[in-house]
């Protein structure tokens, strides 16, 4: 099975400075699976680093901190690879790379888990924090996006916003929209 779950990726460079990022990752045949666009910072460096960290979070902030540049969240260091993760994430899962299957666009790397922890329970998901990950994945993509099936998006999402986000969620939410009224002022034909 395919499915992609989104993740909270950290993972260090060369110059011991540790990159955030929101990534989507698969399970196959004992792996991780993760596919970063050709080129990009993750990819740079899980490919000088050949370890990383897979971080599962509930805080939505995170995802939509990570989109809108805001990046600077508590870390903690890790078990197993020289690397750190996410101080409040509820899981993490630290892995080594261990095959690289080249493409133009977004290489699958294929990672060994050599480290699996569990930090805090996981009390469930409402809505608004679906609504926030989707937004962020719409905001990361708005070169690409008609303006038409933006806005359309956005209302449907903001049905969730607002009958049940926290703090946290109206936080994320929030930054969001600023992103996008930020790009449409600087893109006024979008």
């Amino acid at each position: 099975m395919n499915r992609i779950f989104e993740t909270i990726v950290t993972v260090r460079g060369k110059d011991g400075s540790t990159h955030i990022t929101p990534l989507g990752i698969r399970h196959q045949e004992g792996l991780v699976i993760l596919a970063p666009f050709k080129p990009s910072n993750t990819l740079q460096r899980l490919l000088e680093s050949r370890a990383a960290v897979v971080n599962y979070t509930d805080d939505v902030r995170v995802f939509a901190g990570c989109i809108v540049g805001r990046r600077d969240w508590p870390l903690a260091p890790a078990v197993k690879v020289d690397s750190v993760r996410l101080a409040t994430c509820l899981a993490h899962e630290e892995i080594e790379l261990a095959e690289v299957i080249d493409d133009v666009q977004r290489p699958q790397l294929r990672c060994r888990s050599v480290h699996l922890q569990s930090n805090a329970p996981f009390r469930g998901f409402n809505r608004a924090q679906a609504a926030v990950i989707e937004a962020s994945i719409l905001v990361s993509r708005l070169s690409m996006l008609p303006a038409g099936r933006l806005d359309s998006e956005m209302q449907y999402l903001q049905i969730a916003i607002d009958k049940t986000a926290g703090p946290a969620e109206l936080e994320a939410w929030s930054w969001l929209l600023q992103a996008i009224a930020d790009y449409r002022l600087q893109h006024p034909k979008r």
